[in-house]
């Protein structure tokens, strides 16, 4: 996966004639980690490729699916890009998205005993909706815990600091829907400088 990332960062920054300094500069990360991201040579974080991909102005699932001019997109099951995992087996898996402006992302998430994954504030105006499909998920927004059983759902601002994590000793799974208005507008950016 790390491979089709860097080669669709190039591919979109090289499109607009950027150089790697260019493009690290509006990301708001490091020259190395725009190299680093481009050669396949590490797998960035989430919040590494969401400033990488509102900087090229382009969706998250951009970079992670190949090209499609069909007005249908199909996933399949196993198919979708795992950009998170754990040592105990848990991992978020980008199932599904829109394209820009205004792009919407489904997630399908396990996490395994133990396992928390936290995400730093995404840009502002960004909405989350979680649902647990099964086990138990403890969601902080912002330093208030909210715990969730199969079933139930929350949703919240993921302008906020925010994590999921898993205490129980079984595995648990949740879907996630992520809204990001306005992706390629620079906010992102902006955001990260105050």
């Amino acid at each position: 996966m790390a491979l089709v990332i860097g080669a669709r960062v190039k591919q979109e920054r090289q499109a607009r004639g950027w150089t790697l300094d260019q493009l690290a500069e509006a990301a708001a990360v490091s020259r190395r980690v725009v190299v680093n991201v481009e050669q396949g040579a590490t797998n960035p974080s989430v919040g590494t490729l969401l400033r990488i991909s509102d900087a090229l102005g382009v969706g998250l699932p951009a970079l992670v699916e190949s090209p499609r001019p069909k007005p249908v997109k199909v996933t399949r099951r196993g198919k979708g890009a795992a950009l998170w995992s754990s040592d105990s087996g848990g991992r978020g898996v980008l199932v599904a998205g829109t394209e820009p402006p205004d792009v919407v992302e489904l997630w399908d998430w396990f996490l395994g005993p133990g396992d928390r994954h936290a995400s730093e504030a995404h840009s502002a105006g960004t909405k989350e909706l979680l649902q647990v499909q099964e086990g138990t998920v403890e969601v902080e927004v912002a330093g208030q815990p909210v715990i969730l059983q199969a079933g139930d759902a929350v949703t919240f601002s993921g302008d906020a600091a925010h994590s999921y994590a898993n205490a129980g000793t079984g595995t648990a799974r949740f879907s996630l829907a992520v809204f990001e208005p306005g992706v390629g507008s620079g906010h992102r950016a902006e955001a990260a400088d105050a």
